[in-house]
């Protein structure tokens, strides 16, 4: 079990993050970044899950400049609670949480190379730190909504980048990902024959056996950058 503690963005912006502690020296560090519902019990759990395979996990609470305290389930309120949230933080001024994103990294620094893995909003502000926080070494985003339409496709990883997809997910339409593919021939991109926040077992979308493949594709990925 992690717990959670205070984070300092360079602006001087204190927020909280959760932390969770391997059982013996980290093998490097892993920041897991929310979906829309915030630190919750799920997100919780994957930082306790990258903890017993051996990384600090540092998972920072990235709604926190809209709202603290952020916990929510995956019922049709939460959705729009969280929707309404996530529009709040990406109305802030540039470069809004990705500076607090920038904290997480520096903290798990100290366990050695670090990595980012997002879900959701998380997989979107994974692969924009991919390109704009420093201190990484390896980003997986995890159908990171908005990452391959517009102008995001545009950016330019400073990191290897694993990205992982659902073929079934109307949000990100297949189409949309294989232009990304395309564009970014250096990245690795996985599709599964799941939906939308198929990693989550507290989602009605959870696909057990895509969501073990996609980790043990992301913990082989973080081994190989982050050793």
């Amino acid at each position: 079990m992690g717990q959670f503690i205070d984070l300092t963005a360079a602006d001087g912006f204190t927020f909280s993050a959760y932390v969770a502690e391997p059982a013996g020296k980290p093998k490097g560090a892993v920041v897991v970044v929310q979906e829309i519902f915030g630190v919750n019990s799920h997100i919780r759990s994957v930082a306790d899950g990258y903890a017993a395979d051996g990384y600090l996990a540092v998972a920072p609470a990235t709604f926190h400049r809209a709202k603290a305290g952020v916990d929510l389930g995956y019922t049709g309120e939460d959705m729009k609670a969280g929707v309404a949230l996530k529009a709040a933080v990406e109305a802030l001024p540039a470069p809004g949480v990705l500076q607090d994103i920038q904290a997480a990294v520096d903290y798990a620094g100290r366990a050695g190379k670090v990595g980012i893995v997002g879900y959701c909003y998380g997989g979107l502000l994974a692969w924009r730190a991919a390109a704009s926080v420093s201190g990484l070494s390896a980003a997986v985003p995890y159908y990171g909504g908005g990452m391959t339409v517009g102008t995001e496709p545009a950016r330019h990883p400073k990191v290897p980048v694993l990205a992982h997809f659902g073929s079934k997910d109307s949000h990100i339409t297949l189409d949309t990902v294989e232009s990304f593919a395309k564009a970014h021939p250096e990245v690795e991109v996985q599709v599964y024959e799941a939906d939308h926040g198929f990693n989550c077992d507290q989602r009605g979308s959870y696909d057990a056996p895509a969501s073990m493949l996609a980790k043990e594709r992301t913990l082989a990925f973080f081994a190989k950058h982050l050793s």
